[in-house]
């Protein structure tokens, strides 16, 4: 009896470490899903949000060509951004761990976060500002004859495109450069010692071992980018709308918060399916 009676006093004792998290959870984040679940099989008529228990919101996310754009704008976004974060944060990271001395390696990563230290709408209009018709670039490519007329940067999907990349890169960099950190000198020093040279140990030795936290980093990327609202409302403006947007603007114009919240679940949707999605392939990768 007292083994059990100990055992019964372990599990109430994990059990209570483990309720502030689970009280947190579901107050801040099971209980809301399901509100706005429910919220998204009802429907505003007349005024009024009546619970009517119907998918009339999810066929109109078809039948309106707007909504099925806005999703596709932001798939094709998050999309490249995320591929353009890799490709520039994944040579950062290596520089950073295998470039400079590990004296300074600190200090080069305090000026990569700085970034960071900076309000997120500060930062988009200040590239705002850069990127404007009589902004720096413009002003740039004038001086040195290179244009005869300002080009139209700000406002379109490559400003929207440019402001992500800038913040992301700096995410990425610092998932990737513990991975590299982590990673023994002993595998690529093994591989040359087989007779690889440094594309071979790259290719074959350190990327694959980093995958994972490429992985990791590369999804952290897709989700805050894709439920993005500030930067392509600043830097992106209104010419080409992505879902978060559209969501803002059934609540803000129209108050139809059942439509907003469909638009909202549809999002989630995705944005499991590409969590589940990498989860397998990690997964693979590992074994």
């Amino acid at each position: 009896m007292s083994v059990e009676r100990a055992a019964r006093r372990e599990r109430v004792k994990a059990f209570a470490f483990v309720l502030p998290a689970l009280l947190w959870t579901t107050a801040f984040f099971l209980l809301p899903f399901a509100f706005m679940l429910a919220m998204s099989l009802w429907q505003r008529l007349g005024g009024r949000i009546v619970a009517s228990w119907t998918l009339e919101n999810y066929r109109n996310f078809f039948a309106r060509p707007h909504f099925v754009e806005g999703l596709t704008n932001s798939l094709e976004i998050t999309v490249t951004v995320t591929l353009l974060s890799v490709l520039f944060a994944y040579p950062l990271a290596w520089i950073l761990a295998e470039k400079v001395p590990e004296r300074w390696q600190r200090a080069a990563l305090m000026l990569a976060v700085l970034p960071f230290w900076t309000s997120y709408v500060v930062r988009s209009y200040a590239w705002l500002l850069v990127l404007a018709h009589d902004g720096v670039v413009n002003r740039a490519l004038l001086a040195l004859g290179i244009l005869d007329t300002p080009l139209v940067l700000a406002s379109t999907r490559a400003a929207t495109i440019i402001g992500f990349v800038h913040f992301f890169i700096m995410l990425l960099t610092l998932t990737i450069y513990a991975n590299l950190r982590q990673l023994s000198p002993n595998y690529a020093r093994a591989a040359a010692d087989l007779g690889a040279g440094p594309l071979r140990i790259f290719l074959h030795v350190i990327l694959p071992l980093t995958l994972p936290g490429v992985m990791v980093g590369a999804f952290l990327t897709f989700v805050l980018a894709i439920g993005d609202y500030v930067t392509p409302q600043i830097l992106g403006g209104n010419n080409e709308l992505v879902l978060p947007q559209i969501i803002m603007l059934q609540i803000g114009r129209r108050a139809d918060l059942p439509s907003a919240s469909a638009l909202a679940v549809i999002l989630m949707l995705v944005v499991t399916l590409v969590y589940l999605a990498c989860a397998r392939w990690l997964k693979l990768e590992r074994a």
